[in-house]
């Protein structure tokens, strides 16, 4: 790399994704104005904003809040909790909520997302695995060019087959993420060979991207965290599972108890933020979308490949940026660090994690723990040494994000 001066660089990089960033900024404005409407039907008032305690019989403000979640997601019934711990908690509700012993889950993307290979059972010996309780797993890989085998799909889908799940982002991994229009031809091909099929998406990192959600395609069941995109960067805590009736109901059995399902589970005392959050979701979200486009094309100008591409259709927060080597990852992590606004000192080191198979080093300054929607970026330690970013409350605060780790970058080469 010799280009020098890296703040000229970034002023012109922005002046040149000006009419991307107007994209962005339309699809926002649908996604806002659907949300504000679902407020709307939903009466949401101040009464709504506060905590319950104990069991939360009758918590008004969650039955608010989950009515908000399925009109926005345009689906018939929403489970929003504090008491979800990740994404992948509301993965798992949705997995061991639904199957039973001797049904099978079908993955149609390749490998799912590396934290859900242990709940699974495919990898590790985790207890209480899918495969433990008698569920099998069958997966079919994308083709060499990263688009579905349709022909080993229908092979694969038989009697047995009684989830199939759909993985909205590109995880750690070089395929490309999966487009609503994509996923809407995918259910109906699934739906028109077995009906009875549940589909199943794991919505992170994708909400508001689009126009649309899993649901408005047919998917009978999505699943996501409130620290990332619907949570607007204000939710402390929490997931969400949104739906088919039958479907979140059963998940909302394997949150509490059968029996119990959703009508128990009080409201916290930030309930408040879980409203709002969701309100701004849609422009922290475009904000976030800006920032990849310009850390994309920013990259691009350097000499890495990214994906997706700055003009490229996106429907995740993520940006993929490939840079070759282990001292690289470090330093792009470290300067990301280095400009957050929170632990700005702490040098970001590999780890092994629980639920990773190979060490992560994981760079977010953040003032929810792990919140990747307001910015943040994680790599495995492994080839090509692809580094992960996601989020940005700002534009800006990405810009001045990238630079940073540019700087570190350049001084290791």
């Amino acid at each position: 790399m010799i280009i020098s001066n890296l703040n000229a660089l970034a002023a012109e990089v922005d002046a040149e994704v000006q009419p991307l960033y107007r994209q962005v900024e339309i699809r926002a404005r649908e996604n806002h104005a659907r949300v504000l409407a679902a407020f709307h039907q939903a009466r949401v008032s101040d009464f709504h904003l506060k905590g319950s305690t104990g069991y939360g019989y009758g918590d008004r403000g969650r039955e608010a809040l989950e009515a908000v979640y399925a009109r926005a997601f345009y689906a018939e019934a929403a489970l929003v909790r504090s008491q979800i711990v990740t994404g992948t908690h509301a993965i798992a509700l949705c997995l061991f909520g639904i199957l039973r012993p001797g049904d099978e889950l079908l993955a149609v993307q390749g490998a799912p997302y590396d934290t859900l290979e242990e709940m699974i059972g495919i990898r590790g010996c985790a207890p209480g695995s899918l495969k433990e309780l008698g569920v099998t797993y069958r997966q079919v890989d994308l083709l060499p060019d990263g688009q579905l085998d349709w022909p080993g799909i229908g092979r694969a889908i038989n009697q047995n087959t009684r989830m199939v799940l759909l993985q909205r982002s590109r995880g750690y991994s070089r395929r490309p993420s999966m487009t609503l229009e994509e996923m809407g031809r995918v259910i109906h091909w699934l739906k028109k060979r077995k009906p009875d099929l549940v589909v199943f998406v794991d919505n992170c990192y994708g909400e508001f991207v689009e126009t649309m959600e899993p649901a408005a395609v047919g998917a009978d069941l999505a699943a996501g965290s409130l620290i990332k995109n619907p949570g607007g960067g204000l939710a402390p805590s929490g997931g969400y599972v949104v739906g088919r009736q039958p479907y979140v109901e059963m998940a909302a059995a394997r949150l509490t108890a059968p029996g119990l399902g959703s009508e128990v589970g009080p409201s916290p005392d930030y309930q408040r933020l879980l409203f709002q959050g969701l309100y701004l979701a849609p422009h922290v979200v475009a904000e976030a979308l800006k920032g990849a486009i310009f850390a994309a094309r920013f990259f691009q100008r350097l000499g890495f490949n990214v994906s997706p591409a700055p003009e490229e259709e996106r429907t995740d927060i993520i940006q993929a940026i490939e840079l070759g080597s282990r001292e690289r990852v470090l330093a792009f992590c470290r300067g990301l660090q280095r400009a957050s606004p929170v632990d700005a000192h702490v040098r970001p080191e590999p780890v092994d994690m629980p639920g990773y198979e190979d060490p992560v080093i994981m760079a977010a300054g953040t003032f929810v723990q792990g919140s990747s929607i307001e910015l943040s970026a994680d790599a495995p330690m492994r080839e090509p040494y692809t580094v992960y970013m996601q989020g940005g409350l700002s534009r800006e605060y990405v810009q001045l994000a990238v630079l940073a780790a540019a700087r570190e970058i350049m001084a290791v080469d």
